[in-house]
């Protein structure tokens, strides 16, 4: 039985508008978040410094009303989320840093006043001084991480291979990095180390399929110039580089779908029904599993073919 043959290359600029029209939004999310937080994203308490209050109440506390609480206690813009420990609900806090425990007193004595007697399960707070570090740490894994890959991809095929699976990362991490500028400025998500922990496995992922379209596409690279009949018209012609690559990305197509559809189940699955704590961090490795799978599918192949044909064009003019 043959399967539909899907002409990707040929719609390459359609994908490519595609792309645009998320990178272009999200760029500029990051854009105001440069100008709103000083950061490219709306940064946690991981890079800022702040506290984490656990309360456990005895009466249901609508987050609303916490919410209201905490800013007229000095602390607006805080994060309040409700989450589920040990089968009970419990009322997480995330404010700025508080300074002493006068703060602290004033703080609990208006929640207790309007939401009842509470018990404090944790009160931890996170010094600023750790966010420069994490977010050095995490630049310079994010750095090495590519430089590795360049190195890696050309050795293993070749330059132009190496440059377009890059551009795809960088696609995958500015769409995921894009979206989440846009939630933290229309939502007020917050990203805290969790969230570099999920770029570098989504880059990992995504140049995974990426090489798996890559390797077939080198096997394949020897048809280059043969002949083969068109199923439409039923006339001879030589196959060129797009042909090759079409065909390639064809092949591995129900491959990477059925791999990465297994894992956007999975992950569904956790942030439905996960905890809150890790929500935010599902949430974007699902945001980075479907765009490095539509990178890999749509835009790595396609820029390879653009790649190619330019360079065959320059090639000519110099003839």
């Amino acid at each position: 039985m043959n399967r539909p043959r899907i002409d990707l290359v040929k719609y390459r600029w359609i994908w490519f508008g595609i792309s645009l029209a998320i990178l272009i939004p999200g760029v500029i999310g990051i854009a105001i978040c440069l100008v709103k937080f000083h950061a490219p994203l709306r940064p946690g308490i991981d890079f800022t410094g702040g506290s984490i209050l656990q309360y456990q109440f005895e009466k249901a506390a609508p987050l609303d009303t916490v919410r209201s609480i905490l800013t007229e206690s000095g602390f607006a813009g805080s994060q309040v989320q409700l989450a589920t420990i040990a089968g009970n609900e419990v009322v997480v806090m995330r404010t700025k840093a508080i300074e002493n425990e006068s703060e602290k007193r004033q703080l609990d004595q208006s929640l207790q006043t309007q939401l009842g007697k509470f018990k404090a399960l944790s009160v931890d707070k996170v010094s600023g001084t750790i966010g420069p570090e994490l977010l050095t740490s995490g630049l310079l894994a994010l750095i090495f991480t590519f430089l590795m890959m360049v190195a890696y991809i050309s050795y293993r095929f070749k330059l132009d291979y190496a440059v377009c699976a890059i551009i795809a990362l960088i696609h995958d991490a500015l769409a995921l990095c894009g979206i989440f500028a846009l939630l933290g400025i229309i939502m007020g998500t917050e990203v805290d180390s969790l969230f570099i922990s999920a770029v570098l496995t989504v880059i990992g992922f995504s140049v995974h399929d990426t090489i798996v379209v890559f390797d077939r596409i080198r096997e394949n690279a020897k048809y280059v110039g043969s002949k083969a009949i068109d199923p439409q018209t039923g006339k001879d012609y030589k196959k060129t580089f797009g042909d090759v690559a079409n065909d390639s990305v064809n092949q591995t197509l129900t491959r990477s779908i059925y791999t990465s559809l297994t894992v956007i189940i999975t992950l569904s699955v956790l942030y439905l029904l996960g905890g809150v704590t890790t929500r935010d961090f599902v949430l974007a490795m699902l945001i980075g599993i479907i765009s490095g799978t539509y990178s890999s599918i749509f835009n790595a192949s396609c820029l390879l073919v653009l790649w190619r044909e330019l360079k065959s064009q320059r090639r000519a003019k110099m003839a």
